[in-house]
């Protein structure tokens, strides 16, 4: 056999090549930034007229916009868990919020997202990340809940579900309560933060998060690793309070709900704004995936518009649990595209372990799936799987499945409903007596889906909690009358 000098030549050159470039593909820096009760159409690339988000708006149109992007829980605390477990809440007994710690439920403060799940944090530090987390936590306050046992090595914000915007107010109130000897002062009034040790802080919330994003991202910049960073402004949820100055910008809003609003959007807006100058001036923004998005939707007795959805915040309508969002990354993620299949923040966990070479472990139960590679190639990721969204109310439900074009919502009282969201995402109007086999599959499978879950492990007040277990008797999963019946 003769030897074939110029194919080895080939051949070791192509794989050198290869070589080379698995070796020149760097783990990208991952930032998410997460509103806090936006409003499906509260952003202009969304098609907002009266709110301006220059700063975001650039950015998606660099890169690619989710229309059918969806959250894992329709309010604050669910969803977060969602989104870090990359597991729907419901099947480790988190559906609902964490209750504010000044009520006094001794036993449900002790509590917080399982210490079992390992989360998207902890996934990305070991694959060599240096992870930090600012603002807003919501999953849980003991020691072993805190963002620094949870998967992130710098922390500065607050941990529960929410907070005042000027120190100058809530300091004052604080140190009243304290010199009266309060022992149960509301958590929106605590100082902040800074991994673990309280800081003064002197400026208004929203600018305050986004001056702490840009020194994580300067101080990461210096070292010889990638970074993840997630970025949970607690605007524009409530209470709502604005900068003067930013008030001003929209002059022209009469209702002042609305302006108040906008002002409080447009805050953040400038905040993503000093974030991509900041990942400018550090030579880090060629190689950051920046995700945006909100954690659920927004409240329109707060101002908020989710238009052109049904239903709001809590809700198992679109409006619920459907957000604005988009990716963004210079030359890697596609520039002025709009995906239009379903997506949800559970396919984060997995995606962004795929992006940066991490080990997920064998063990670790997932929801989400790696949306990466159809994302580019413009594929359904979740062809023939469902979205689901579930809600408790007292002892009954909200759910909404999601699965290709349709869309089937059952809220309490009222019977399935079924729609084409694709052409009625406004879901006005019902076709479930056309297509009743496609309802009752998806109905049969919400009903396998619920099967699946815990009892909660905490409610958000003593009396749900009661109503629950009064109607529950015991049952291993939760139990709903009639809820999967057509």
């Amino acid at each position: 056999m003769k030897f074939n000098f110029k194919l080895l030549l080939v051949v070791l050159s192509a794989f050198s090549v290869h070589a080379f470039a698995a070796s020149d593909q760097k783990q990208p820096n991952i930032i998410i930034v997460l509103a806090d009760d936006l409003g499906y159409g509260d952003v202009g690339f969304n098609g907002a007229k009266d709110i301006k988000t220059p700063e975001l708006d650039d950015l998606a149109s660099k890169g690619t916009k989710f229309s059918s992007a969806y959250v894992v829980h329709p309010f604050c605390g669910p969803s977060r868990m969602g989104m870090f477990s990359g597991r729907y809440p419901h099947k480790f007994g988190g559906q609902f919020n964490l209750p504010q710690p000044a009520r006094g439920y001794v036993e449900y403060n002790k509590q917080g997202i399982d210490v079992n799940e390992v989360l998207m944090g902890n996934v990305l530090q070991d694959a060599g990340y240096y992870t930090g987390a600012v603002g807003k936590w919501h999953m849980g306050r003991g020691p072993k809940y805190h963002p620094n046992a949870r998967g992130f090595d710098d922390y500065y914000g607050f941990l529960d579900g929410g907070h005042r915007y000027f120190p100058e107010d809530y300091e004052s109130i604080y140190n009243k309560q304290v010199k009266a000897g309060n022992k149960r002062i509301h958590s929106y009034l605590l100082p902040l933060e800074h991994n673990g040790k309280e800081v003064r802080e002197t400026e208004y919330m929203t600018d305050a998060l986004s001056r702490e994003a840009s020194r994580f991202i300067t101080q990461a910049s210096a070292k010889d690793k990638p970074f993840f960073l997630y970025v949970a402004y607690n605007a524009p949820h409530a209470p709502m309070e604005a900068k003067a100055e930013d008030m001003e910008k929209f002059a022209s809003i009469k209702d002042k709900k609305r302006r108040t609003y906008a002002a409080m959007v447009y805050a953040v807006d400038r905040g993503v704004g000093d974030i991509v100058k900041t990942l400018k001036a550090t030579g880090e923004y060629e190689n950051t995936l920046i995700v945006f998005l909100s954690d659920n939707g927004g409240k329109p007795e707060q101002g908020a518009d989710n238009s052109p959805l049904r239903g709001e915040k809590g809700d198992a309508y679109e409006g619920g649990f459907r957000v604005p969002m988009f990716f963004h990354w210079p030359s890697k993620v596609p520039a002025g595209k709009v995906f239009n299949y379903p997506v949800s923040a559970l396919d984060f966990y997995p995606t962004f372990a795929h992006l940066a070479d991490a080990n997920i472990p064998a063990t670790k139960s997932l929801d989400g799936v790696n949306i990466w590679e159809d994302l580019l190639a413009d594929k359904n990721p979740r062809k023939n799987s469902n979205i689901y969204v579930m809600r408790y109310r007292g002892a009954d439900v909200d759910i909404g499945v999601r699965m290709n074009e349709w869309k089937a919502t059952k809220v309490v009282n009222k019977p399935w409903k079924l729609f084409n969201i694709n052409k009625d995402i406004s879901e006005s109007n019902d076709i479930s007596a056309k297509y009743p086999e496609v309802l009752a599959t998806m109905v049969k499978e919400a009903e396998q889906f619920n099967q699946s879950h815990r009892q909660p492990i905490w409610f958000d007040s003593e009396k749900a909690g009661e109503q629950w277990l009064k109607e529950q008797k015991g049952a291993k999963t939760p139990v709903f009358k009639n809820t999967f019946e057509l």
